[in-house]
């Protein structure tokens, strides 16, 4: 679907919003916190905020006209960024992720002043109408991407306890029930009606299922501690292969961020410890975990097409957060990667696909029912829970 020009000045008016959510938090962070300690599964910050500024100019402004965007530059060069060194500093797919705490990294005012010149050529460009047709594509990549980081953020900030500008609320969880879903057959990915997706989202395809039973709303924080109570983690019989090997490296048998205080278990929420809500969703578990869980009563992880299915259904409730699913992450009949093609295609196979349609941090444009998150089983820290199916 064309965008036109005011479309376009549109998705401006997105990223300014998504500039000023991701500045939000970057106001609440102290001179050492936009570094902080090394972690695998985290970014620091000002490397972080350099590589949404980067991936902005990099795509919305340095591709010349005719370019093959994934050429290698030496082949096709690029136009020059506006900073030096910016392609060797803030590429994720060059620079390996322990050195984005040792590499010389732009100040933070440096970086930010470097974010208010891109999205300045940005609008430039917009207002003189001078691009080519990739470019409304590239916008809204540009705008997703940013989006992400700025959840992935909202991760980082609850893995270090460090203070929100802001704590999102969780909705109390119903009572719970079943729905029976009859065979038949379900519609995967997105139609080409909608003006971007991912390129693993691509394109609709109709899957056939047979009957299964699914919960109606995630599993609960009560329904999880009743599996801690009976004993769940020390029952091999529940736990997979892998999730036994991956349950011996384990210190504590409770979901992460969980502890107990003398016969009352609390949870940390960003850098407070509060009682746990028992109608509210579990959170922070592996997909061993969630699979164990299922095991324990007699049930599965649903599939991704499952999920999708009983979404359409009444009595579906979501829970605001992402859900493990049986499903790996793969690759839909026919995939092309796009441009950025490191987005989908690395992870395929290695990564499980997630399903939900967002968590109580994620942007709206992202929590849409076509949209497929993707994790290795073994992370907690996404904010993610999980259901049953039968």
């Amino acid at each position: 679907m064309a965008l036109t020009q005011q479309d376009l000045h549109g998705l401006v008016t997105r990223l300014d919003a998504a500039r000023t959510r991701l500045d939000e938090m970057a106001a609440m962070l102290t001179d050492t916190e936009w570094m902080g300690p090394y972690f695998p599964i985290v970014n620091p910050p000002r490397w972080e905020y350099g590589h949404i500024v980067w991936f902005e100019e990099h795509w919305c402004l340095r591709q010349k006209p005719g370019r093959n965007p994934g050429a290698s530059p030496l082949l096709g060069p690029l136009e020059a960024s506006l900073r030096l060194w910016t392609d060797w500093l803030y590429d994720s797919s060059r620079i390996p992720h322990k050195a984005r705490w040792e590499a010389p990294m732009l100040a933070v005012d440096e970086v930010t002043a470097y974010g208010v010149e891109v999205r300045d050529r940005l609008k430039q460009k917009v207002d003189a109408g001078s691009f080519d047709a990739p470019f409304p594509y590239f916008l809204e990549l540009a705008l997703n991407h940013e989006l992400m980081h700025t959840e992935a953020w909202w991760m980082m900030w609850q893995w270090r306890g460090l203070v929100p500008p802001y704590v999102p609320s969780i909705r109390s969880l119903s009572q719970g029930a079943s729905l029976s879903i009859p065979p038949g057959p379900v519609v995967l990915g997105s139609t080409r009606e909608r003006a971007f997706v991912f390129d693993n989202e691509k394109w609709a395809h109709e899957v056939a299922l047979g009957a299964f039973d699914i919960d109606t709303r995630p599993v609960t924080c009560g329904e999880f501690m009743e599996f801690m109570m009976a004993g769940g983690y020390e029952q091999p019989s529940l736990w997979s292969e892998a999730g036994r090997q991956w349950l011996v490296t384990r210190r504590n048998h409770n979901p992460l961020y969980w502890r107990r205080e003398e016969e009352q278990w609390k949870r940390r929420r960003f850098n407070k410890w509060i009682d746990i809500a028992r109608d509210e969703p579990v959170l922070h578990v592996s997909r061993f975990e969630a699979e164990a869980y299922a095991m324990w009563r007699g049930r599965r992880l649903p599939s991704a097409a499952e999920w999708v299915r009983a979404a359409c259904e009444p009595g579906f409730e979501l829970g605001q957060c992402w859900e493990w699913t049986g499903t790996w992450f793969a690759p839909y009949p026919g995939f092309v990667a796009d441009s950025y093609d490191d987005y989908s295609v690395p992870w395929f196979d290695t990564h499980v696909e997630l399903r939900g349609a967002g968590c109580m941090v994620t942007d709206p444009a992202i929590a849409r029912p076509t949209y497929r998150n993707f994790f290795m089983p073994d992370r907690r820290d996404p904010f993610v829970g999980f259901r049953t199916a039968k």
